[in-house]
């Protein structure tokens, strides 16, 4: 079954449109964490699994070619990277004033 061209067009803008709101969700937790400096009810499992996925990801986009996949999780990744980064941090400073 033929897919409209305009209806591909579409669904390619929605994909890189969406690729880039994934990456955005993880600043409202970022700018949480960094105004609270507080990692209560925040899993840094959960988060260093988003980046392994986000790495994986990345490398099946490469050897596929598809890089509206790979350059949108390599963004994701960057900021669910400081995400976890910023939950490492302050889990270590609670730590120390315990």
């Amino acid at each position: 079954m033929m897919v409209a061209a305009w209806i591909k067009y579409f669904i390619e803008i929605m994909f890189g449109l969406s690729m880039f709101v994934n990456a955005l969700l993880f600043i409202p937790q970022a700018i949480k964490l960094w105004q609270t400096k507080n990692t209560k009810g925040v899993s840094l499992l959960t988060f260093a699994g988003f980046n392994l996925i986000q790495l994986f990801t990345i490398l099946h986009a490469y050897l596929n070619k598809d890089f509206i996949l790979m350059f949108g999780f390599m963004l994701s990744l960057v900021l669910c990277g400081i995400v976890t980064t910023l939950i490492v941090f302050y889990k270590t400073h609670e730590r120390r004033n315990i």
